[in-house]
């Protein structure tokens, strides 16, 4: 689906949630989920602050930014993922299922398609419960912090040889 068409649908489908709930349909609002919108993959309050203020028509302040970020998580436009002692966030509508994999050290977050888990997952039968939508987090080391320990272990050794 064209990005436009992405922006027009989802637009549309706060609008109807802001209607609904008796919220305001303010411009500030609208730009926060268009600006949302426009990031690939995950972003912070603190990202997303960054790049409304770069906007010369609105303004807006944190609390603004918090207070629309739970209206949209509620809309189930975005979806808010803790990694680690961080808040990160990412769009929702129209998005591939996929899994994170988190470096405990670094702290990077790399997304990645499995077919099999994806499958095995949502056939997973569930006790009186309707799955909607999952998050799986895979916790470990990425590749260039387990090469660095490594590179730190040969040189600790080395100096303890001498």
């Amino acid at each position: 689906m064209e990005t436009q068409n992405v922006k027009d649908t989802v637009r549309q489908i706060f609008t109807e949630y802001l209607n609904t709930n008796g919220h305001r349909k303010t411009p500030e609002r609208y730009a926060i989920l268009d600006t949302i919108y426009s990031i690939d993959g995950h972003f912070d309050i603190d990202t997303l602050y960054s790049l409304m203020l770069n906007q010369e028509k609105f303004r807006v302040s944190r609390a603004t930014l918090y207070n629309t970020i739970i209206l949209l998580i509620n809309a189930r436009l975005v979806i808010k993922h803790q990694f680690g002692n961080s808040s990160q966030y990412e769009k929702s509508y129209n998005r591939e299922t996929h899994h994170h994999q988190i470096c405990m050290q670094c702290g990077k977050v790399t997304e990645f398609q499995n077919e099999a888990l994806q499958s095995a997952i949502e056939n997973t039968k569930l006790t009186r419960f309707q799955l909607s939508h999952y998050s799986l987090y895979i916790y470990g080391m990425c590749g260039k912090c387990v090469r660095a320990n490594n590179k730190k272990k040969v040189n600790n050794n080395n100096k303890k040889e001498k």
